[in-house]
């Protein structure tokens, strides 16, 4: 494949409403609305051909037009809770001339720049492959990690295997950190999903750059790294 050949269309969907964090997409973060760092990255790309934000607000389209996005009124029907990420970027792709990759940048994470989506454009190239998932190192090792049971026994609670373990000393683990999705379109209406069984690879992002805002302390988390970096 050569990346001067494939046309990539930039996806950021933005539904309006959040019940954890009232309207997040647009929440100023360090002086700006949240949206606009996804819209800004995306624009920066060397490969990216087209930003386009989906969304049911009004708000959040006029605000992502004053950034230079293009953008689509996505039906209320498909800005419910129960609306998957596929319903959206299918809506999308069906309004939209013809492109051979979807770049999905989810709004919430801001510190991933178009550094990150060149370099995860470029995996693909060099692996050929048909997708590309972001992930960073998980924070703690699941290995540290168990269910409790009703009367909060600890018993069992570590495996013998790894009682003695530095954490230093355990297998590295990772996890999807939202901020970069590519499936080539294809690929994605025939198994209608990002996460393809075949033929997709890891790329993998510093746990500073994959802040994912869902809460306040993301948000607050987010914040801090912006304003000292």
């Amino acid at each position: 494949m050569s990346l001067k050949q494939n046309k990539f269309l930039a996806i950021i969907p933005a539904r309006g409403g959040s019940k954890r964090l009232p309207n997040k997409n647009i929440l100023n973060l360090n002086g700006k609305p949240l949206i606009s760092y996804s819209i800004e990255a995306g624009l920066k790309s060397n490969y990216i051909n087209k930003v386009l934000v989906s969304s049911n607000s009004d708000e959040i389209l006029d605000i992502s037009k004053q950034f230079k996005s293009q953008t689509i009124k996505r039906p209320e029907h498909l800005a419910t809770d129960t609306t998957t990420v596929f319903d959206t970027i299918k809506h999308v792709i069906e309004n939209n001339e013809h492109f051979e990759y979807i770049v999905l940048l989810q709004p919430t994470s801001p510190l991933r720049t178009s550094k990150h989506i060149d370099e995860a454009i470029e995996l693909l190239e060099e692996k050929d492959a048909d997708a590309i998932i972001s992930v960073c190192e998980t924070e703690h090792s699941p290995l540290w990690a168990n269910t409790l049971p009703q009367d909060g026994s600890f018993k069992g609670f570590m495996r013998d295997e790894i009682l003695n373990k530095r954490s230093q000393d355990l297998e590295k683990y990772y996890r999807i950190n939202g901020a970069v999705y590519i499936c080539k379109i294809s690929k994605l209406l025939e198994e209608k999903t990002l996460f393809l069984q075949d033929n997709i690879f890891a790329y993998k992002m510093e746990q500073i750059d994959s802040v994912d805002i869902d809460t306040k302390l993301d948000f607050l988390t987010a914040q801090v790294i912006l304003e000292n970096n």
